[in-house]
């Protein structure tokens, strides 16, 4: 399994930006696509963005559509997550995610094998 260290979380007033960081080690990164997945207090894991190996390909939750942004860097072994136009209920933890080989279903929470153990992102009002 790939070892995943996310970073960039913080408190930030409704408008503002963030900018996450997932740094991967332990396997091929380039091998494995990627995701984003956010869970607030009481709720289940839900999907926000999600990324090919190459990085050509990119999908998101209908809710953070056009505000967040997903990339990758294979040759830094690392992926990010662009923040703009935060709203309140963007609060959550946000966690990284790397694929099983082979997952199709890329919004599921099933289809990942390794999870880092998140980042708080919290958005006053």
């Amino acid at each position: 399994q790939v070892q995943l260290v996310e970073s960039g979380g913080g408190l930030v007033q409704a408008g503002g930006s963030l900018r996450l960081s997932c740094a991967a080690s332990g396997r091929t990164f380039s091998s494995y696509g990627m995701g984003w997945f956010r869970q607030a207090p009481g709720k289940e894991r839900e999907f926000v963005a999600a990324i090919t190996r190459s990085g050509a390909g990119t999908y998101y939750a209908d809710s953070v559509k056009g505000r967040f942004t997903i990339s990758r860097d294979n040759a830094k072994n690392t992926m990010l997550l662009q923040m703009n136009n935060l709203k309140p209920e963007d609060t959550a933890v946000y966690h990284c995610a790397s694929a099983r080989l082979g997952a199709v279903l890329i919004r599921n929470v099933g289809s990942y094998d390794s999870w880092g153990q998140g980042t708080q992102v919290t958005v006053s009002s």
